[in-house]
């Protein structure tokens, strides 16, 4: 889904994210373009609208992929850029608050998500 189609909450909250603390991690996923067979990656930035991660193969932006973190279902994702083996994707449906902070606990060492 192009980003001129998504609901305005997804572009407000997308907006809020980009101006959010961003922390280094390091969450072993895998990453799946359309009609292509899933290959491991590591997301090194995730947010509620979107993540960057590694990516050998050159993803060219508006194609259609799908990301799954580790316990979850893949989410399906828009590739935003890609440069020097490094995609940006943004989500095609919010991740769920509480999804993302349970993620960033883990991988962040933390005890438990905020409140």
């Amino acid at each position: 889904m192009s980003s001129q189609n998504r609901p305005d909450i997804y572009d407000i909250a997308a907006q809020e994210d980009r101006s959010a603390t961003r922390a280094p991690l390091m969450i072993p996923a895998q990453l799946r373009m359309a009609g292509m067979r899933a290959v491991q990656t590591v997301v090194s930035d995730l947010s509620l609208s979107g993540f960057s991660a590694t990516s050998i193969t050159r993803m060219h932006p508006g194609s259609v992929c799908w990301l799954t973190l580790p316990n979850l279902e893949a989410q399906q994702a828009e590739v935003v850029w890609w440069e020097d083996s490094k995609v940006g994707c943004a989500f095609v449906n919010l991740l769920s608050p509480i999804v993302h902070d349970t993620i960033m606990a883990r991988y962040r060492g933390e005890q438990s998500p905020r409140p």
